[in-house]
């Protein structure tokens, strides 16, 4: 038997489960350009930001992944979404990226965007890209190594846009 996913949003008793998937993934320096000492505090307050609507996936009372929406641009720009995501080391590969990639974009539709933007999609991500891909995103700009990853060195940047 399958446990269903809830989405639901970011709360405050939530900042447990939120360092425990965030700070591995910005420890790493690996997908996300935030700094790889950033303070717990730091991380708590990039994802409960006010430009940023959080939620988290949980099953069984387990979060499992987090994700926000919000606008990629203010004023002139502001039509347009911007996205970011993590999931639990444990839970990737269980369809959990997915299912907060489709309640982000129910989300920004109901919010009025007309297209989605993901600014800084590091290339050497390939489930993430895979997964942007197969979702209608398509690569609209490269940033030639534009992200110094720690293993593989200076890596091309993507940037991959859709229309809601």
């Amino acid at each position: 038997m399958t446990v269903p996913l809830r989405i639901r949003p970011l709360a405050a008793q939530d900042a447990p489960a939120l360092l425990a998937i965030t700070a591995p993934v910005v420890r790493a320096g690996e997908t996300y350009a935030l700094p790889p000492d950033m303070s717990e505090a730091a991380m708590c307050a990039y994802w409960r930001a006010a430009d940023k609507e959080s939620v988290v996936a949980e099953a069984d009372g387990r979060v499992l992944g987090l994700a926000y929406v919000r606008a990629n641009q203010p004023g002139g720009g502001a039509h347009v979404a911007n996205a970011g995501f993590m999931v639990a080391a444990e839970a990737q590969g269980r369809g959990i990226a997915r299912a907060l990639a489709a309640h982000v974009l129910d989300r920004a539709r109901a919010r009025g965007f007309a297209a989605m933007q993901f600014n800084f999609v590091v290339a050497t991500n390939t489930r993430a890209v895979r997964l942007w891909q197969s979702l209608g995103f398509v690569e609209i700009g490269r940033v030639p190594e534009g992200f110094r990853h720690p293993r593989e060195g200076l890596v091309d940047v993507l940037i991959l846009h859709r229309r809601l």
